[in-house]
C-alpha cells in the first residue's frame, strides 16, 4: 500500500470499552497515528476526569485532538470535522495511517460521511440561548423537535444541540471512500466491570486534586465543570455525598452513556462488529499489502 492513499481505520465503541489500548496495539502494527473523537477530552487540564489517554499512552503512539480548547470555551462538531479532516491530510503526507478512534458519535459521523454543516454559528443567538434557564433550554429543545443532549441537564450541551439542529446531516449517503471503520463489542458484565476500575483509577490518580485546580483556575460555573464527574466530585467536596455514593452514581451514568452511544452507533449499517481481539486481526489484516 505503499504508493496509494492510506486507508482512514475509524475504532469507535463505547466508553469503557477498551478503544485506547486496542488504538494504540493496532496503530504500532501499522504504523498510525490517532485522532481522538472525544468531545470531552478536546479541553485543557482535564485529564482524570475525562479519562483522557495518559502521557504514557501519548507517549507510544502520536495522539492528536486533544487540548484544543480551554474548559468551557465552544468547539462544535463542525470545529471537529475541521480539524479531523486536516489531520487526515497531514498525516497521511507523512505516510502514516489516519486513525479516528472514539466515542461521540457526531464527531465520528461528521467525518465519515462528510456531513455539511450550516453556517457559522450566529454569535448573538449563542448570546441569547446561553442567558436562558437550563429548564427553558431543555423546554426549546422539546418545542422544536431536538434531541435533548447526553447531558441535558448541562447549559453548554443543551445550546450545542440547538446550534447542531441546523446540520445537514450525511452529505454522503455511504461512508467516504478508502476507510475501514470497525466497532467494539462488549458484553454487560465486562463493560460494567471496565468502567468500575476506570472510575477507581480516576480516584487513584487524584481527580479530587484535578478539580480543585480546575475551579482555582476557570472558576466552579465553568460549564465544562458541569460534567458527570466533576459535579459529584463537587458535592464530594461539599460533603453533602460519600465517596462510595460518587462511584456509584458515576458508574450508573457512565452506564447510561454507554447505552446512548450503541444507540447512536447502531444506526450505521457500515461498522464491522467484533470483540478487541478479533477487531485488531480485522484491521491488521485489511492493511496488509495483497
Amino acid at each position: 500500500m505503499a504508493t496509494e492513499q492510506k486507508p482512514l481505520v475509524v475504532i469507535l465503541g463505547p466508553t469503557a470499552s477498551g478503544k485506547t489500548a486496542l488504538s494504540i496495539k493496532v496503530a504500532k502494527k501499522i504504523n498510525g497515528e490517532i485522532i481522538c473523537a472525544d468531545s470531552r477530552t478536546v479541553y485543557r487540564y482535564m485529564d482524570v476526569g475525562t479519562a483522557k489517554p495518559t502521557k504514557g499512552e501519548q507517549a507510544q503512539v502520536l495522539h492528536w485532538g486533544l487540548d484544543l480548547v480551554d474548559p468551557g470555551d465552544y468547539f462544535s462538531a463542525a470545529d471537529f470535522k475541521k480539524y479531523a479532516n486536516k489531520k487526515i491530510e497531514e498525516i497521511r503526507k507523512r505516510g502514516k495511517v489516519p486513525m479516528l478512534v472514539g466515542g461521540t458519535g457526531l464527531y465520528i459521523d461528521s467525518v465519515i460521511f462528510d456531513y455539511k454543516f450550516g453556517d457559522t454559528a450566529d454569535l448573538d443567538k449563542r448570546l441569547k440561548l446561553q442567558q436562558l434557564t437550563i429548564q427553558e433550554l431543555q423546554e426549546y429543545c422539546i418545542k422544536n423537535n431536538i434531541e435533548l443532549p447526553e447531558n441535558s441537564k448541562n447549559k453548554r450541551y443543551l445550546v450545542r444541540a440547538i446550534e447542531n439542529n441546523g446540520v445537514l446531516k450525511r452529505k454522503a449517503p455511504k461512508p467516504i471512500d478508502n476507510s475501514i471503520i470497525v466497532g467494539i463489542t462488549t458484553e454487560k458484565f465486562a463493560l460494567l466491570g471496565n468502567i468500575s476500575r476506570r472510575i477507581d483509577r480516576m480516584f487513584e490518580q487524584d481527580v479530587v486534586q484535578e478539580y480543585i485546580n480546575l475551579v482555582d483556575r476557570f472558576g466552579s460555573d465553568n460549564e465544562a465543570l458541569k460534567s458527570n464527574a466533576y459535579l459529584l466530585i463537587k458535592k464530594f467536596i461539599n460533603k453533602e455525598i460519600n465517596l462510595d455514593d460518587v462511584k456509584n452514581t458515576l458508574s450508573h451514568l457512565d452506564w447510561k452513556l454507554a447505552k446512548r452511544q450503541m444507540t447512536w452507533f447502531k444506526r450505521n449499517p457500515f461498522i464491522n462488529w467484533f470483540n478487541l481481539d478479533e477487531a485488531a486481526a480485522f484491521i491488521i489484516k485489511k492493511m496488509s499489502p495483497r
